[in-house]
């Protein structure tokens, strides 16, 4: 409750439909800013298989939308920003069990339990899973992070204390 009044209870459908509108708004801004990032660092042709551009792309993915969430709330004070962490946590949990449900082969997660299997899709610069044909960051990651990142820089802009 940012304004102290219950934001759950006696809305119209309307509001209710610029609400949905303004989530899936914030959203898309959140995985533009992710996609900003992506172009930006593949112009300089990173090597796939260092560490330094996923290390950085994944700073990036989280403090871009950062500064862009704050911007934008702090433009439009729209209550719904803070609440994009919402889509990020359905996009990795979906995406999660979708790894969870691909089949394991001769390669680099031949023998991998579950934990392991998402821990070396999600979170692994090295050695990755091979599932997802490599993606696993980008999906699993990077765009979860970007808007959640989103989704604090907005609440922070609303609420600096």
């Amino acid at each position: 409750m940012m304004n102290g009044r219950d934001i759950s209870q006696g809305k119209s459908l309307g509001d209710l439909g610029r609400e949905a509108f303004w989530f899936l708004t914030h959203t898309l801004i959140a995985v533009a800013m992710l996609a900003l990032v992506i172009v930006v660092i593949s112009i300089g042709h990173p090597d796939s298989d260092s560490i330094a551009p996923k290390a950085l792309a994944t700073f990036l993915a989280a403090l871009i939308p950062m500064i862009g969430g704050a911007i934008v709330a702090r433009l439009q004070h729209n209550e719904i920003a803070p609440y994009t962490w919402i889509s990020g946590l359905v996009i990795f949990s979906i995406v999660c069990v979708w790894v969870l449900d691909l089949p394991t082969g001769k390669g680099l997660c031949e023998n991998c339990g579950a934990v392991d299997k998402l821990w070396r899709t999600f979170f692994t610069f090295r050695h990755g899973s091979g599932l997802m044909g490599g993606d696993g960051l980008l999906i699993g990651t990077w765009l979860p992070l970007s808007m959640v990142g989103y989704a604090v820089g907005a609440r922070l802009a609303q609420d600096p204390y």
